[in-house]
């Protein structure tokens, strides 16, 4: 065991030495993780979408309907920007991508509203963005039921109802709904923290890969296997330990600018997400030892790895929930440790859950670490036999 622990020290002291002299490792462990995080950072910066640009065709054009008009414009997410002559110019504007939606308020909108007689409101939404259609849609239908309870408001106090008498009599049922966790409806709260960790899991797929890859590229893999003693083992710890280091360093900045600048809240425990953290990198790491064993080709490695790692963003569940898709793709989702990231970073960071109910997450995240005990004989060929060396 003694002589195992030099060799592992050996393998890492070289390891560190090409970290240092290498400026691609820089490039892939530090520089672009780091313009990554501040990019997402600045990216949601102000978290919640607000004033996306609409047009408003008012057809009427009277006090009642500027009034409307104005709360449709006063909401969060609506801005009203263009006031339009027809619904051509809306048309045009709207496929320009200007606009995201049209208001139409028709002609005698006032007088039906002051004849006591039924009137109504057209809303056009560009259904491309799903998440920006259902808010605008939200906002501008508040504002127009908001803008007609006021007005049935002062009619039935006009007939001599109190006030109390005449929101009973609108609303006898009240709604009252109440938004957990994140109710400010903040975008960076969970795509900062989402898209962070997957540009930290490319980098680390990527240099890993690269790191394995270019032993065999260049022919040292030789070299290397003899510093660990001729353990595959200490040699293959040995070589990512250092890498396993500083991008655990690095996911600190990423928690860093997470907390600090984006602002999300930490309702939970730091520990858990620390060692979750550990285990995403040390499970990666894995898959990608895994990869280029299999392969021993760097550069369709590379390809693969990639993939691999942008397809986990598509299964984990947070643009399309996971127990809305069809079954076998539910299966599908559970082989990227990304997916019980995400659920550890939502649970810790705004749920504030128990740690206890991540353990399960932190328990799948462990097998993946146990994936090179099973290419370990395939690696130890590849990186003694010439026949893989050389291949780009």
């Amino acid at each position: 065991m003694p002589g195992f622990f030099q060799n592992l020290c050996a393998v890492a002291r070289r390891e560190t030495r090409r970290l240092i002299h290498q400026p691609m490792y820089l490039v892939l462990m530090v520089i672009l993780p780091v313009v990554s995080f501040s990019f997402f950072a600045i990216l949601f910066g102000q978290g919640a979408i607000r004033n996306v640009p609409i047009a408003v065709l008012d057809e009427d054009n009277t006090t009642l309907s500027r009034k409307v008009v104005q709360m449709i414009d006063e909401t969060p997410t609506a801005m009203v920007s263009y006031g339009i002559q027809d619904m051509a110019e809306g048309e045009r504007l709207m496929r320009e991508g200007k606009v995201v939606a049209i208001v139409q308020i028709p002609d005698s909108f006032e007088k039906s509203i002051l004849s006591n007689s039924q009137t109504h409101l057209e809303n056009y939404v560009s259904g491309t963005n799903i998440t920006v259609n259902g808010l605008l849609s939200k906002d501008i239908q508040t504002a127009v039921t908001t803008f007609a309870a006021g007005i049935q408001l002062q009619l039935l106090m006009k007939q001599g109802l109190t006030e109390a008498q005449a929101m009973a009599q609108l609303m006898p049922v009240r709604f009252d709904k109440h938004v957990l966790f994140n109710p400010y409806i903040n975008y960076g709260y969970y795509l900062a923290p989402s898209f962070m960790p997957m540009m930290l899991m490319i980098f680390v797929v990527m240099v890993t890969i690269f790191s394995i890859g270019t032993e065999l590229k260049n022919a040292t893999s030789r070299d290397w296997i003899q510093t660990g003693g001729g353990s595959i083992w200490a040699a293959l710890v040995g070589k990512l330990a250092p890498i396993t280091a500083v991008m655990f360093l690095i996911s600190l900045v990423m928690l860093i600018i997470n907390f600090k600048v984006v602002g999300t809240p930490l309702n939970g425990s730091l520990a858990v997400i620390l060692l979750g953290t550990l285990l995403f990198i040390l499970g990666y790491q894995s898959i990608s030892v895994l990869i280029v064993s299999l392969l021993a080709n760097l550069r369709l490695s590379l390809s693969i790895g990639g993939g691999y790692s942008v397809l986990a963003f598509t299964f984990s569940g947070l643009t399309f929930p996971i127990m809305a898709m069809w079954e076998p793709m539910q299966w599908v989702s559970r082989i990227f440790p990304f997916t019980y990231y995400t659920d550890i970073f939502v649970d810790q960071m705004l749920r504030g859950t128990p740690w206890v109910y991540s353990l399960p997450d932190l328990g799948w995240m462990l097998l993946f670490i146990v994936l090179p005990l099973l290419c370990l004989p395939r690696l130890k060929r590849v990186v003694t036999e010439e026949k893989f060396w050389g291949r780009l």
